[in-house]
């Protein structure tokens, strides 16, 4: 963690570590694509995700399953029951959407998990008989709010669409407003339900976001605080410490979050799928 080893300097800014700095520059003015530390950790989740999950769904069928099939059968069975099927309407929303929910409960559990684990992925660098070499991390794409918010107007654009696909766009809007509302109430309860989309997009974003920026907030900073104050008596509390947090993560924030952000996606698609239910 290069905020950490500036820690070892008295320089202790662990934000340091979430500055993304353009390793192949392609800012065209009005867009920004350049290739920086978070596009190649998505990079390696994408890579990651897809051989997850053909290797967990690409299995023969067994009377005695093993592991790697009782597995997949947990992840198939965890997102189709609790998250799909409880959601969505009808078989045949299902069918449409169950892939993408998947797809998106898989990929933001990688991306999560990925960022707990310590990768030569990074801005700073050591030298090994004179051989560059990238410093070893921990670095986690979904505590970029651009990397959220991308995945959270994914599902924001498909709910939409999805909802005037299946109504009709006057149906589908018309649904906003409460049956025998006073017309002269329309109007503001319309803009409130305006308002009340635009906040699902923040909050699908930036549950994700602060929940994993946290995580990986906190472990910095107790392992920071050594270098600090340069003690060796503090590694008997943050170390500890540290890894109390790190475990936490790993093994309940992790899955908890993307699983919340592909539940909601499911409710958000059956609400505009079969608004009057």
């Amino acid at each position: 963690m290069s905020a950490v080893l500036a820690a070892g300097d008295g320089d202790f800014e662990p934000q340091e570590e979430f500055v993304l700095h353009p390793w192949i520059d392609l800012d065209f003015g009005f867009i920004d694509l350049s290739v920086n530390k978070a596009v190649v950790y998505l990079l390696v989740g994408a890579a990651v995700t897809v051989i997850l999950g053909i290797w967990l769904m690409r299995f023969g069928l067994s009377l005695r399953p093993s592991k790697r099939q009782t597995a997949g059968e947990a992840v198939y069975e965890l997102v189709y029951t609790q998250m799909a099927e409880s959601s969505l309407p009808h078989k045949r929303a299902i069918r449409t959407w169950f892939p993408y929910i998947a797809a998106l409960f898989l990929f933001i559990w990688v991306v999560n998990i990925i960022g707990f684990i310590p990768l030569p992925i990074s801005d700073e660098h050591f030298y090994i008989a004179g051989v560059k070499l990238p410093t070893w991390g921990i670095y986690a794409a979904t505590a970029n709010l651009s990397v959220t918010l991308s995945l959270a107007l994914l599902t924001f654009v498909g709910t939409h669409a999805e909802g005037i696909r299946y109504n009709g766009p006057i149906k589908y809007l018309k649904s906003w407003i409460p049956a025998g509302v006073p017309t002269a109430l329309v109007g503001p309860i319309f803009g409130l339900e305006i308002i009340s989309q635009f906040m699902r997009l923040i909050s699908l974003s930036v549950r994700l976001f602060a929940n994993m920026l946290a995580g990986h907030m906190l472990i910095l900073v107790f392992i920071g605080l050594i270098f600090i104050f340069e003690s060796i008596a503090l590694v008997i509390i943050a170390i500890p410490v540290g890894t109390i947090i790190y475990i936490f993560e790993v093994a309940i924030v992790v899955t908890i979050q993307a699983f919340v952000f592909a539940l909601l996606t499911a409710i958000y698609l059956g609400g505009a799928i079969e608004p009057d239910h």
